[in-house]
């Protein structure tokens, strides 16, 4: 995904997109390159590698702007030693990605911190380069995908439509990519897909509020977003991680508790407000605590060494 402030074309975006799914609803790198360490863990001699692919999301993006090391990429590598694992990071995110970008684009204008070019491939392509030539190495793949698709469609004319026609792109381009990367990695490699903290239950604090559009925005994460995306990483047998239930956006908003300093609100709003820089700033990149909680189920995905 991709940053905006709160009173950016961007953010007008996101609203659009919440909107135009409740309406639908009825309510870069050779392998040489690529190689190179970015993180280093010593809970094992053997070299696994770790492979990210996505969104600015994977290149841990906070604003500056810039890509970080903060992101989740770069935490799940220090929290999987926990489990015994040492990983070398090899991330090919990509701020601004998306779903057809992913698949198609051979250029990438904010790639992850140390990140590998992509050797005139796609991002796609260059990962599932790496990961055959790596073959018997890697100990993990992760992709988050799917947030860019849906912002665009406030440029629509009838975003209703644009929604509904990028949640079929989605699902195929998800779908091909997820059943690509799996016959790159073998039967056996863990990939896990990511969906995104509900940041538009930020719309209960940040001004001008918005109660009933952070009511709506749970509905469709719940009843569209996140089964889209979990139907196209099931076609090839990857684990989808739901990053808006564990970020809590599905607690009733009846329940409630104080926040500095927005007073008594929702707990889920709440938690958004903490984990991420939409309530303060109307950008919806998570803090470094948020990048944390996405590692920790990432992490808790993985078998123990």
């Amino acid at each position: 995904m991709v940053c905006f402030l709160r009173r950016s074309p961007v953010r007008v975006a996101v609203v659009a997109m919440v909107l135009g799914l409740l309406g639908a609803l009825g309510l870069g790198a050779t392998p040489a390159s690529a190689a190179r360490t970015v993180h280093r863990s010593t809970a094992t001699s053997s070299k696994r590698y770790y492979v990210s692919l996505g969104d600015s999301y994977s290149i841990g993006y906070q604003p500056g702007p810039s890509a970080t090391r903060h992101g989740y990429a770069d935490q799940t590598v220090t929290k999987a030693t926990r489990r015994g694992y040492g990983l070398q990071l090899v991330n090919f995110g990509c701020g601004g990605a998306t779903t057809t970008s992913i698949l198609q684009a051979t250029t990438c204008p904010l790639p992850a911190v140390g990140g590998p070019s992509y050797g005139g491939l796609t991002q796609a392509a260059a990962a599932e380069s790496f990961l055959r030539v790596h073959a018997g190495q890697i100990a993990l793949v992760t992709v988050s995908i799917g947030g860019n698709d849906l912002t665009m469609c406030a440029r629509d004319p009838n975003p209703i439509a644009c929604v509904t026609q990028a949640t079929t792109a989605i699902k195929a381009n998800v779908s091909q990519l997820a059943t690509d990367l799996r016959a790159a990695a073998g039967p056996n490699v863990p990939i896990v897909g990511l969906t995104y903290p509900d940041v538009i239950l930020g719309e209960w604090v940040l001004r001008p509020v918005d109660e009933n559009l952070a009511r709506l925005s749970v509905t469709a994460f719940q009843a569209l977003i996140n089964p889209a995306l979990q139907q196209s990483y099931a076609v090839a047998g990857a684990r989808f991680v739901d990053v808006t239930k564990a970020t809590g956006a599905y607690l009733p908003l009846t329940r409630t508790t104080t926040l500095k300093p927005y007073g008594v609100i929702p707990v889920a709003v709440a938690r958004v407000c903490t984990l991420t820089y939409y309530c303060e700033a109307g950008d919806i990149h998570a803090h470094t605590s948020g990048y944390g909680v996405i590692a920790d189920l990432i992490v808790a995905t993985l078998p123990r060494v």
